[in-house]
Protein backbone atom coordinates (compact mmCIF):
# COMPACT_ATOMS: atom_id res chain seq x y z
CA UNK A 1 0.00 0.00 0.00
CA UNK A 2 1.42 3.59 -0.81
CA UNK A 3 2.08 6.20 2.37
CA UNK A 4 -0.99 8.25 1.95
CA UNK A 5 -3.30 4.40 2.21
CA UNK A 6 -1.55 3.59 5.51
CA UNK A 7 -1.59 7.00 6.86
CA UNK A 8 -5.84 7.03 6.10
CA UNK A 9 -6.07 3.60 7.32
CA UNK A 10 -4.27 4.79 10.52
CA UNK A 11 -6.14 7.25 11.19
CA UNK A 12 -9.31 5.82 10.75
CA UNK A 13 -8.58 3.39 13.35
CA UNK A 14 -7.12 5.83 15.64
CA UNK A 15 -10.95 8.05 14.60
CA UNK A 16 -12.30 4.22 16.11
CA UNK A 17 -10.95 3.76 19.06
CA UNK A 18 -11.71 7.73 20.12
CA UNK A 19 -15.51 7.33 19.19
CA UNK A 20 -14.75 3.79 21.57
CA UNK A 21 -13.12 5.76 24.35
CA UNK A 22 -16.10 8.21 24.45
CA UNK A 23 -18.88 5.98 24.40
CA UNK A 24 -17.20 3.32 27.03
CA UNK A 25 -18.82 5.30 30.31
CA UNK A 26 -21.93 5.93 29.19
CA UNK A 27 -22.01 2.34 28.69
CA UNK A 28 -21.27 1.15 32.14
CA UNK A 29 -23.18 4.13 33.55
CA UNK A 30 -25.55 2.18 36.06
CA UNK A 31 -22.36 -0.24 37.33
CA UNK A 32 -20.49 2.47 38.31
CA UNK A 33 -22.92 4.74 39.90
CA UNK A 34 -24.05 1.70 41.97
CA UNK A 35 -20.08 0.56 42.71
CA UNK A 36 -19.63 3.94 43.47
CA UNK A 37 -22.76 5.54 44.69
CA UNK A 38 -22.95 8.18 42.28
CA UNK A 39 -26.51 9.42 41.09
CA UNK A 40 -27.31 10.70 37.59
CA UNK A 41 -26.35 14.17 38.01
CA UNK A 42 -23.09 13.29 39.10
CA UNK A 43 -22.43 10.64 36.00
CA UNK A 44 -23.71 13.48 33.67
CA UNK A 45 -21.04 15.61 35.52
CA UNK A 46 -18.58 12.97 34.86
CA UNK A 47 -18.80 13.55 31.17
CA UNK A 48 -19.28 17.45 32.12
CA UNK A 49 -15.67 17.82 33.31
CA UNK A 50 -14.11 16.29 30.08
CA UNK A 51 -15.86 17.95 27.83
CA UNK A 52 -14.46 20.86 29.99
CA UNK A 53 -11.15 19.94 29.48
CA UNK A 54 -11.67 19.15 26.15
CA UNK A 55 -12.74 22.32 24.83
CA UNK A 56 -9.90 24.56 26.51
CA UNK A 57 -7.69 21.75 25.29
CA UNK A 58 -8.47 22.65 21.42
CA UNK A 59 -5.95 25.92 20.77
CA UNK A 60 -3.74 23.42 21.57
CA UNK A 61 -4.29 21.18 19.31
CA UNK A 62 -4.78 23.92 16.79
CA UNK A 63 -1.11 25.08 17.36
CA UNK A 64 0.28 21.54 17.72
CA UNK A 65 -1.05 20.38 14.29
CA UNK A 66 0.09 23.75 12.07
CA UNK A 67 3.76 23.56 13.33
CA UNK A 68 4.06 20.00 14.09
CA UNK A 69 3.56 16.54 12.08
CA UNK A 70 -0.29 15.59 12.24
CA UNK A 71 0.47 12.15 12.97
CA UNK A 72 2.71 12.35 15.43
CA UNK A 73 -0.05 14.72 17.39
CA UNK A 74 -2.11 12.14 16.86
CA UNK A 75 0.03 9.39 18.54
CA UNK A 76 0.55 11.36 21.41
CA UNK A 77 -2.92 11.87 21.66
CA UNK A 78 -3.88 8.29 21.63
CA UNK A 79 -1.23 8.00 24.30
CA UNK A 80 -2.62 10.47 26.40
CA UNK A 81 -6.32 9.13 26.25
CA UNK A 82 -5.08 5.58 26.62
CA UNK A 83 -3.07 6.45 29.90
CA UNK A 84 -6.30 8.33 31.34
CA UNK A 85 -8.21 4.97 30.46
CA UNK A 86 -6.00 3.05 32.82
CA UNK A 87 -6.65 5.81 35.44
CA UNK A 88 -10.19 5.11 34.98
CA UNK A 89 -10.09 1.48 35.61
CA UNK A 90 -8.07 1.41 38.63
CA UNK A 91 -9.97 4.30 40.16
CA UNK A 92 -12.53 4.22 43.38
CA UNK A 93 -14.03 7.18 44.24
CA UNK A 94 -16.20 9.86 41.85
CA UNK A 95 -13.32 12.29 42.67
CA UNK A 96 -10.78 9.87 40.84
CA UNK A 97 -12.78 8.95 37.90
CA UNK A 98 -13.74 13.22 37.52
CA UNK A 99 -9.72 13.43 37.31
CA UNK A 100 -9.10 10.67 35.11
CA UNK A 101 -11.95 11.75 32.45
CA UNK A 102 -10.51 15.01 32.74
CA UNK A 103 -7.41 14.04 31.69
CA UNK A 104 -8.93 11.66 28.92
CA UNK A 105 -10.32 14.94 27.82
CA UNK A 106 -6.86 16.26 26.50
CA UNK A 107 -6.38 13.52 24.68
CA UNK A 108 -9.24 13.91 22.70
CA UNK A 109 -8.56 17.29 22.14
CA UNK A 110 -5.78 17.13 19.91
CA UNK A 111 -6.73 14.04 18.11
CA UNK A 112 -10.05 15.14 16.37
CA UNK A 113 -8.96 18.28 14.65
CA UNK A 114 -5.66 16.57 13.47
CA UNK A 115 -7.98 13.97 11.68
CA UNK A 116 -10.46 15.96 10.21
CA UNK A 117 -8.02 18.28 8.69
CA UNK A 118 -6.18 15.18 6.95
CA UNK A 119 -8.90 14.03 5.62
CA UNK A 120 -9.89 17.75 4.51
CA UNK A 121 -6.36 18.30 2.38
CA UNK A 122 -6.70 14.54 1.27
CA UNK A 123 -9.88 14.78 -0.52
CA UNK A 124 -11.51 17.80 -2.78
CA UNK A 125 -14.64 19.36 -3.58
CA UNK A 126 -15.89 16.52 -5.51
CA UNK A 127 -15.70 13.56 -3.22
CA UNK A 128 -14.73 15.49 0.23
CA UNK A 129 -18.52 14.78 0.93
CA UNK A 130 -17.77 10.82 0.80
CA UNK A 131 -14.83 11.00 3.10
CA UNK A 132 -16.03 12.55 5.71
CA UNK A 133 -19.01 9.77 5.39
CA UNK A 134 -16.60 7.50 6.06
CA UNK A 135 -14.97 9.02 8.95
CA UNK A 136 -18.27 9.24 10.68
CA UNK A 137 -18.94 5.74 9.49
CA UNK A 138 -15.58 4.28 10.93
CA UNK A 139 -16.21 6.97 14.17
CA UNK A 140 -19.24 4.69 14.82
CA UNK A 141 -17.80 1.46 14.68
CA UNK A 142 -15.67 2.55 17.52
CA UNK A 143 -18.92 3.71 19.51
CA UNK A 144 -20.40 -0.01 18.72
CA UNK A 145 -16.93 -1.47 19.56
CA UNK A 146 -16.72 0.63 22.87
CA UNK A 147 -20.75 0.49 23.78
CA UNK A 148 -20.60 -3.48 22.81
CA UNK A 149 -17.44 -4.32 24.80
CA UNK A 150 -18.67 -2.24 27.97
CA UNK A 151 -22.41 -3.00 28.14
CA UNK A 152 -21.61 -7.06 27.18
CA UNK A 153 -19.33 -7.41 30.17
CA UNK A 154 -20.31 -4.62 32.46
CA UNK A 155 -22.39 -7.71 34.27
CA UNK A 156 -19.36 -10.03 34.56
CA UNK A 157 -16.37 -10.09 36.63
CA UNK A 158 -12.83 -11.44 35.96
CA UNK A 159 -10.32 -12.85 38.67
CA UNK A 160 -12.86 -10.39 41.05
CA UNK A 161 -12.28 -7.89 38.44
CA UNK A 162 -15.93 -6.22 37.59
CA UNK A 163 -16.50 -6.20 34.03
CA UNK A 164 -16.43 -2.37 33.65
CA UNK A 165 -13.16 -1.75 34.75
CA UNK A 166 -12.00 -4.77 32.22
CA UNK A 167 -13.56 -2.39 29.51
CA UNK A 168 -11.97 0.11 30.37
CA UNK A 169 -8.07 -1.50 30.63
CA UNK A 170 -8.90 -3.51 27.18
CA UNK A 171 -9.41 0.35 25.24
CA UNK A 172 -6.21 1.66 27.04
CA UNK A 173 -4.40 -1.31 25.47
CA UNK A 174 -5.80 -1.15 21.80
CA UNK A 175 -5.11 2.42 22.27
CA UNK A 176 -1.60 2.31 23.48
CA UNK A 177 -0.97 -0.03 20.48
CA UNK A 178 -2.38 2.64 17.82
CA UNK A 179 -0.28 5.04 19.22
CA UNK A 180 3.03 3.41 18.04
CA UNK A 181 1.63 2.27 14.72
CA UNK A 182 0.62 5.83 13.96
CA UNK A 183 4.26 7.11 15.27
CA UNK A 184 6.27 4.64 13.17
CA UNK A 185 4.02 4.03 10.13
CA UNK A 186 1.74 7.24 9.19
CA UNK A 187 3.15 10.12 7.28
CA UNK A 188 1.69 13.80 7.11
CA UNK A 189 1.92 14.82 3.30
CA UNK A 190 1.91 18.27 3.71
CA UNK A 191 4.47 18.08 6.84
CA UNK A 192 7.46 19.88 5.65
CA UNK A 193 10.75 18.95 7.19
CA UNK A 194 12.69 21.98 5.79
CA UNK A 195 10.22 24.45 7.52
CA UNK A 196 11.59 22.87 10.90
CA UNK A 197 15.61 23.22 9.97
CA UNK A 198 14.98 26.72 9.30
CA UNK A 199 15.61 29.52 12.70
CA UNK A 200 11.96 29.18 14.55
CA UNK A 201 9.79 32.32 15.66
CA UNK A 202 9.69 32.85 19.38
CA UNK A 203 6.85 31.14 21.28
CA UNK A 204 4.96 34.45 21.93
CA UNK A 205 5.57 35.08 18.60
CA UNK A 206 3.60 31.64 17.48
CA UNK A 207 1.20 32.43 20.09
CA UNK A 208 0.48 35.52 18.27
CA UNK A 209 0.02 33.99 15.01
CA UNK A 210 -2.50 31.11 16.36
CA UNK A 211 -4.87 34.45 18.00
CA UNK A 212 -4.65 36.08 14.46
CA UNK A 213 -5.30 33.10 12.65
CA UNK A 214 -8.28 32.40 15.12
CA UNK A 215 -9.65 35.56 14.98
CA UNK A 216 -9.85 35.51 11.18
CA UNK A 217 -11.94 32.49 11.53
CA UNK A 218 -14.42 33.28 14.49
CA UNK A 219 -15.20 36.69 12.49
CA UNK A 220 -16.16 34.11 9.50
CA UNK A 221 -19.64 34.61 9.13
CA UNK A 222 -20.50 30.93 8.19
CA UNK A 223 -18.60 29.69 10.87
CA UNK A 224 -20.24 31.99 13.25
CA UNK A 225 -24.12 30.39 12.27
CA UNK A 226 -22.51 26.98 12.00
CA UNK A 227 -21.30 26.83 15.57
CA UNK A 228 -24.20 28.10 16.47
CA UNK A 229 -26.40 25.08 15.12
CA UNK A 230 -24.11 22.83 17.02
CA UNK A 231 -24.43 24.47 20.28
CA UNK A 232 -27.60 23.69 19.78
CA UNK A 233 -27.65 20.47 17.55
CA UNK A 234 -25.06 18.70 19.61
CA UNK A 235 -26.76 19.50 23.00
CA UNK A 236 -29.66 16.77 23.27
CA UNK A 237 -26.99 14.13 21.76
CA UNK A 238 -25.02 14.36 24.22
CA UNK A 239 -27.39 13.27 26.55
CA UNK A 240 -28.53 10.39 25.01
CA UNK A 241 -25.66 9.05 24.40
CA UNK A 242 -24.75 9.70 27.93
CA UNK A 243 -28.26 7.99 29.37
CA UNK A 244 -29.80 5.69 26.42
CA UNK A 245 -28.11 2.77 27.74
CA UNK A 246 -29.13 3.38 31.46
CA UNK A 247 -32.51 4.50 30.11
CA UNK A 248 -32.97 0.98 28.07
CA UNK A 249 -32.01 -1.41 30.73
CA UNK A 250 -34.21 0.41 33.28
CA UNK A 251 -37.02 -0.11 31.39
CA UNK A 252 -36.92 -3.19 31.39
CA UNK A 253 -34.18 -4.77 28.59
CA UNK A 254 -31.20 -7.17 29.43
CA UNK A 255 -27.60 -6.27 28.84
CA UNK A 256 -27.36 -8.30 25.96
CA UNK A 257 -30.76 -6.57 24.07
CA UNK A 258 -29.65 -2.91 24.94
CA UNK A 259 -25.97 -3.36 23.78
CA UNK A 260 -28.10 -4.44 20.66
CA UNK A 261 -30.34 -1.91 20.31
CA UNK A 262 -27.86 0.78 20.47
CA UNK A 263 -25.38 -0.88 17.83
CA UNK A 264 -28.87 -0.47 15.56
CA UNK A 265 -28.56 2.95 16.49
CA UNK A 266 -25.33 3.32 15.30
CA UNK A 267 -25.56 1.50 12.77
CA UNK A 268 -28.05 3.69 11.23
CA UNK A 269 -25.69 6.72 11.72
CA UNK A 270 -22.84 5.12 10.22
CA UNK A 271 -25.22 4.43 6.87
CA UNK A 272 -26.75 7.95 7.27
CA UNK A 273 -23.64 9.51 7.32
CA UNK A 274 -22.40 8.35 4.23
CA UNK A 275 -25.39 8.69 2.61
CA UNK A 276 -25.37 12.19 3.39
CA UNK A 277 -21.89 12.71 2.56
CA UNK A 278 -22.29 10.94 -0.90
CA UNK A 279 -25.85 13.46 -1.53
CA UNK A 280 -23.43 16.51 -0.26
CA UNK A 281 -21.32 15.80 -3.19
CA UNK A 282 -24.30 15.19 -5.59
CA UNK A 283 -25.88 18.23 -4.73
CA UNK A 284 -22.83 20.51 -4.27
CA UNK A 285 -22.86 20.33 -8.37
CA UNK A 286 -26.45 20.61 -8.95
CA UNK A 287 -27.74 23.45 -5.94
CA UNK A 288 -24.17 24.16 -5.03
CA UNK A 289 -25.60 26.88 -2.94
CA UNK A 290 -28.62 25.41 -1.05
CA UNK A 291 -28.28 21.70 -1.83
CA UNK A 292 -25.86 20.38 0.93
CA UNK A 293 -27.90 23.32 3.96
CA UNK A 294 -31.27 21.55 2.33
CA UNK A 295 -29.91 18.23 3.83
CA UNK A 296 -29.02 19.85 7.06
CA UNK A 297 -31.88 21.03 7.89
CA UNK A 298 -34.15 17.58 6.67
CA UNK A 299 -31.81 16.10 9.06
CA UNK A 300 -32.16 18.14 11.75
CA UNK A 301 -35.70 18.65 11.35
CA UNK A 302 -36.35 15.14 11.44
CA UNK A 303 -34.88 14.74 15.03
CA UNK A 304 -37.94 15.96 16.60
CA UNK A 305 -40.46 13.42 15.85
CA UNK A 306 -38.28 10.71 15.89
CA UNK A 307 -37.65 11.73 19.12
CA UNK A 308 -41.28 11.87 20.68
CA UNK A 309 -41.69 8.38 18.80
CA UNK A 310 -38.91 6.72 20.66
CA UNK A 311 -39.23 8.53 24.29
CA UNK A 312 -43.22 8.95 24.23
CA UNK A 313 -44.91 7.17 22.13
CA UNK A 314 -43.39 3.58 22.40
CA UNK A 315 -45.11 1.00 24.90
CA UNK A 316 -44.24 1.10 28.29
CA UNK A 317 -43.74 -2.90 27.56
CA UNK A 318 -40.73 -2.77 25.70
CA UNK A 319 -40.74 -4.46 22.49
CA UNK A 320 -37.36 -5.20 21.01
CA UNK A 321 -38.44 -4.90 17.74
CA UNK A 322 -40.08 -1.40 17.89
CA UNK A 323 -37.36 -0.03 19.55
CA UNK A 324 -34.85 -1.36 16.92
CA UNK A 325 -36.63 0.14 13.99
CA UNK A 326 -36.99 3.19 15.73
CA UNK A 327 -33.45 3.41 16.74
CA UNK A 328 -32.33 2.68 13.59
CA UNK A 329 -34.32 4.61 11.71
CA UNK A 330 -33.34 8.03 14.09
CA UNK A 331 -30.05 7.19 13.53
CA UNK A 332 -30.36 6.47 9.59
CA UNK A 333 -32.07 10.36 9.40
CA UNK A 334 -30.48 12.24 11.76
CA UNK A 335 -26.87 11.68 10.49
CA UNK A 336 -26.34 14.30 7.70
CA UNK A 337 -25.36 17.34 9.67
CA UNK A 338 -21.78 16.93 9.57
CA UNK A 339 -20.59 14.81 6.26
CA UNK A 340 -23.04 16.77 4.00
CA UNK A 341 -22.97 20.11 5.07
CA UNK A 342 -20.71 21.21 8.69
CA UNK A 343 -16.98 19.57 7.67
CA UNK A 344 -17.13 20.40 4.20
CA UNK A 345 -18.34 23.94 4.38
CA UNK A 346 -15.79 24.55 6.66
CA UNK A 347 -13.08 23.23 4.13
CA UNK A 348 -14.22 25.67 1.99
CA UNK A 349 -14.92 29.23 3.68
CA UNK A 350 -11.16 29.49 4.94
CA UNK A 351 -7.70 29.22 3.23
CA UNK A 352 -6.05 25.78 3.37
CA UNK A 353 -4.03 26.56 6.04
CA UNK A 354 -6.33 27.34 8.43
CA UNK A 355 -8.44 24.27 8.56
CA UNK A 356 -6.90 22.46 11.59
CA UNK A 357 -7.57 26.02 13.04
CA UNK A 358 -11.55 26.42 12.49
CA UNK A 359 -12.17 22.43 12.87
CA UNK A 360 -10.66 22.81 16.25
CA UNK A 361 -12.36 26.22 17.09
CA UNK A 362 -15.42 24.57 15.92
CA UNK A 363 -15.03 21.34 18.26
CA UNK A 364 -14.18 23.58 21.01
CA UNK A 365 -16.95 25.99 20.80
CA UNK A 366 -19.63 23.27 20.59
CA UNK A 367 -17.98 20.82 23.36
CA UNK A 368 -18.41 24.24 26.25
CA UNK A 369 -22.28 23.52 25.72
CA UNK A 370 -22.11 20.07 24.33
CA UNK A 371 -20.63 18.88 27.67
CA UNK A 372 -23.93 20.48 29.42
CA UNK A 373 -26.14 18.20 28.12
CA UNK A 374 -25.73 15.00 29.90
CA UNK A 375 -25.84 17.19 33.74
CA UNK A 376 -29.48 19.13 32.48
CA UNK A 377 -30.60 15.58 31.69
CA UNK A 378 -29.53 14.11 34.37
CA UNK A 379 -31.13 17.53 36.55
CA UNK A 380 -34.41 17.05 34.58
CA UNK A 381 -35.28 13.88 35.33
CA UNK A 382 -34.33 14.15 39.14
CA UNK A 383 -36.17 17.35 40.01
CA UNK A 384 -38.92 18.01 37.11
CA UNK A 385 -39.91 14.40 36.40
CA UNK A 386 -39.39 12.31 39.60
CA UNK A 387 -36.00 10.23 39.40
CA UNK A 388 -35.28 8.41 42.25
CA UNK A 389 -32.44 6.75 43.06
CA UNK A 390 -32.58 2.91 43.49
CA UNK A 391 -32.29 1.86 47.15
CA UNK A 392 -28.83 0.83 48.27
CA UNK A 393 -29.38 -2.75 49.53
CA UNK A 394 -31.96 -5.04 48.87
CA UNK A 395 -33.53 -5.69 51.97
CA UNK A 396 -35.09 -2.25 52.06
CA UNK A 397 -37.32 -2.87 48.87
CA UNK A 398 -38.84 -6.04 47.30
CA UNK A 399 -37.81 -7.07 43.96
CA UNK A 400 -41.00 -5.87 42.17
CA UNK A 401 -40.94 -2.51 44.00
CA UNK A 402 -37.30 -2.72 42.46
CA UNK A 403 -38.41 -3.08 38.98
CA UNK A 404 -41.33 -0.95 39.21
CA UNK A 405 -39.03 2.45 40.66
CA UNK A 406 -36.46 1.60 37.74
CA UNK A 407 -39.68 1.65 35.03
CA UNK A 408 -40.55 4.96 36.79
CA UNK A 409 -36.95 6.31 36.38
CA UNK A 410 -36.65 5.10 33.23
CA UNK A 411 -39.93 6.81 32.41
CA UNK A 412 -38.20 10.25 33.97
CA UNK A 413 -35.44 9.96 31.64
CA UNK A 414 -37.05 9.45 28.80
CA UNK A 415 -38.98 12.87 29.39
CA UNK A 416 -36.15 14.52 29.95
CA UNK A 417 -33.99 13.31 26.70
CA UNK A 418 -37.32 14.41 25.26
CA UNK A 419 -37.63 17.59 26.18
CA UNK A 420 -34.18 18.17 25.05
CA UNK A 421 -34.77 17.03 21.40
CA UNK A 422 -37.41 19.13 20.91
CA UNK A 423 -36.33 22.49 22.01
CA UNK A 424 -32.93 22.15 20.75
CA UNK A 425 -33.40 20.31 17.14
CA UNK A 426 -36.24 23.23 16.72
CA UNK A 427 -33.30 25.97 17.06
CA UNK A 428 -30.86 23.88 15.08
CA UNK A 429 -33.11 23.68 12.24
CA UNK A 430 -33.94 27.07 12.20
CA UNK A 431 -30.56 28.17 12.35
CA UNK A 432 -29.41 26.94 9.30
CA UNK A 433 -31.84 28.82 7.68
CA UNK A 434 -29.04 31.79 7.59
CA UNK A 435 -26.44 29.50 5.78
CA UNK A 436 -28.22 29.83 2.43
CA UNK A 437 -27.22 34.42 2.87
CA UNK A 438 -23.81 33.87 3.95
CA UNK A 439 -22.09 30.69 2.61
CA UNK A 440 -22.18 31.77 -0.98
CA UNK A 441 -20.39 34.69 0.04
CA UNK A 442 -17.70 33.12 2.07
CA UNK A 443 -16.96 30.56 0.06
CA UNK A 444 -15.99 32.99 -3.06
CA UNK A 445 -14.24 34.86 -0.52
CA UNK A 446 -11.78 32.24 0.48
CA UNK A 447 -11.54 31.11 -3.46
CA UNK A 448 -10.36 34.61 -4.06
CA UNK A 449 -7.55 34.60 -1.09
CA UNK A 450 -6.17 31.47 -2.19
CA UNK A 451 -5.76 32.83 -5.50
CA UNK A 452 -4.09 36.09 -4.05
CA UNK A 453 -2.10 33.71 -2.04
CA UNK A 454 -1.35 31.93 -5.01
CA UNK A 455 -0.19 34.28 -7.47
CA UNK A 456 2.07 36.14 -4.05
CA UNK A 457 4.04 32.49 -3.99
CA UNK A 458 4.42 32.60 -7.65
CA UNK A 459 5.77 36.29 -7.67
CA UNK A 460 8.35 35.07 -5.07
CA UNK A 461 9.11 32.31 -6.86
CA UNK A 462 9.94 34.29 -9.85
CA UNK A 463 11.77 36.81 -7.73
CA UNK A 464 14.19 34.11 -6.40
CA UNK A 465 14.57 32.63 -10.12
CA UNK A 466 15.65 36.11 -11.16
CA UNK A 467 18.60 36.45 -8.74
CA UNK A 468 21.59 37.86 -10.45
CA UNK A 469 19.99 38.85 -13.57
CA UNK A 470 20.77 42.24 -14.91
CA UNK A 471 18.26 43.76 -13.42
CA UNK A 472 17.81 41.82 -10.11
CA UNK A 473 14.97 44.11 -8.49
CA UNK A 474 12.57 44.32 -11.47
CA UNK A 475 9.93 40.84 -11.61
CA UNK A 476 7.98 40.51 -14.38
CA UNK A 477 4.48 39.27 -13.26
CA UNK A 478 1.69 37.60 -15.40
CA UNK A 479 -1.78 37.95 -14.04
CA UNK A 480 -4.79 36.69 -15.57
CA UNK A 481 -7.19 39.78 -16.23
CA UNK A 482 -10.41 38.17 -15.40
CA UNK A 483 -9.45 36.71 -12.01
CA UNK A 484 -8.15 40.65 -11.65
CA UNK A 485 -11.62 41.87 -12.48
CA UNK A 486 -13.66 39.26 -10.90
CA UNK A 487 -11.64 39.79 -7.10
CA UNK A 488 -11.75 43.79 -7.71
CA UNK A 489 -15.66 43.42 -8.46
CA UNK A 490 -16.05 40.85 -5.53
CA UNK A 491 -14.46 43.27 -3.16
CA UNK A 492 -16.61 46.16 -3.69
CA UNK A 493 -19.26 44.07 -2.87
CA UNK A 494 -18.24 43.58 0.71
Amino acid sequence: MSPETVTLLLVNIAGILERADESLLPGVYKEVGAALNIDPTGLGSLTLFRSLVQSCCYPLAAYLAVRHDRTHVIALGALLWAVATFLVAFSSTFLQVAVSRALNGIGLAIVIPSIQSLVADSTDDNNRGTAFGWLQLTGNMGAILGSICSVLVASTSFLGIPGWRIAFHLVGLLSVLISILVWVFATDPRFNEARFENPKNPFWSEIKEVIQEAKSVIKNPSFQIIVAQGVAGTFPWSGMFSFAPMWLELIGFSHETTAFLFTMYVVGNSIGGLFGGKMRDILSTKLPNSGRIMLSQISSGSAVPLAAILFLGLSDDPSPSKYCLTLFVMGLMTSWNAPATNNPIFAEIVPEKHRTSIYALDRGFESIVHSFGPPLVGILAQHVYGYKPTPKSSSDSTEMTTTMIDRENGASLAKAMNITFTVTMSACCAIYSLLYCTYPRDRERARMQALVDSEMLRMKDVGDDRQGDEYPGVVTVEHCKSDEKRLLAFESNL
